[in-house]
């Protein structure tokens, strides 16, 4: 299998909230799959898309209870450019109302840091130094 698009799908308590939240960290939205029931986060256009979706829309996706902010079901980690960019988001996320779940972490190689959004959903923000990799 070849994927041509990744589109992730998570429940969101209050899609006003989430644009501000992920607006304020650099991102935009694709209006055109967006609207009072859904938010389509862009993170690379033509390439990586999340879905985020009320709670009300994300029930006719599944029979399966939605998870609720203390269990984990999914962990994303999306790859930025440097250290720096990666201090830089969890910082503003944790000032917007994200909360840590774990401490950063420096291997050499790659450098990561970790919030939990305003709806608990998990994100790793990371860098790879393709110089350091253990051979």
């Amino acid at each position: 299998m070849k994927a041509q698009t990744l589109y992730i799908n998570l429940p969101v308590k209050d899609l006003n909230k989430t644009r501000n939240f992920w607006t304020r960290l650099g991102c935009r939205f694709n209006e055109q799959f967006s609207d009072d029931k859904a938010l389509c986060l862009v993170l690379r256009e033509e390439l990586m898309y999340v879905m985020l979706v009320t709670h009300e829309l994300f029930r006719t996706f599944t029979n399966r209870p939605i998870a609720d902010a203390s269990s984990t079901q999914v962990l994303t980690a999306l790859q930025v450019h440097g250290r720096e960019e990666v201090d830089q988001l969890v910082t503003l996320a944790l000032d917007m109302g994200a909360t840590r779940y774990r401490e950063a972490a420096d291997h050499g190689w790659m450098y990561y840091d970790s919030f939990a959004d305003l709806d608990g959903h998990q994100w790793e923000i990371m860098c790879i130094n393709p110089t350091q990799l253990p051979q």
